[in-house]
């Protein structure tokens, strides 16, 4: 089965398209805007990734919420499940193909710190990077059930390498 966009070369136009889409987002959080990052593999030079640019918006609290939901239905995002309390959820597909996932986080919560922790760790250290690379192609020739089957692969690398540097800094 595949995922939701093959895994391609890095792109070097991935930074720009990161920016534009922070340029049209902005504005739907206003002031409740702390942050707004790139994060997921298209942040990270020289990985291989889904071609799907991956935003953090971190904000203040939720109370805006539905008026986020109106604000990105107006810019061709729809909202997917919370992946957690206080982590929100959004995705766009334009021709029928995946192109930004967005998600929005409550300041403090913890996923924060793990997708920023974690691009910035690969964008430093080439071996993780391509450990990470060639585990992405092998869990994508492999796969038969779909996205969740690849989440559920990267996932023990992922928490590895942020166990790692949680031990690094104690």
């Amino acid at each position: 089965m595949p995922l939701t966009s093959p895994i391609k070369p890095y792109d070097p136009a991935w930074p720009q398209q990161y920016a534009a889409e922070e340029a049209r987002l902005k504005p739907v959080f206003g002031s409740g805007l702390i942050g707004i990052h790139h994060v997921g593999s298209t942040a990270v030079p020289g990985l291989a990734a889904k071609d799907e640019i991956d935003v953090l918006a971190v904000v203040r609290s939720d109370e805006g919420l539905d008026d986020w939901i109106r604000s990105l239905m107006r810019l061709g995002y729809r909202r997917g499940g919370n992946l957690s309390p206080g982590h929100h959820f959004f995705k766009r597909d334009v021709g029928g193909i995946r192109t930004h996932k967005l998600h929005v986080c409550l300041d403090g919560h913890e996923q924060i710190a793990r997708m920023l922790t974690f691009r910035d760790h690969l964008c430093q250290h080439a071996e993780d990077r391509a450990g990470y690379q060639d585990l992405k192609l092998r869990l994508e020739r492999e796969n038969d059930q779909g996205i969740q089957q690849y989440l559920i692969g990267k996932d023990p690398f992922i928490r590895d390498i942020l166990a790692r540097l949680d031990r690094s800094l104690s």
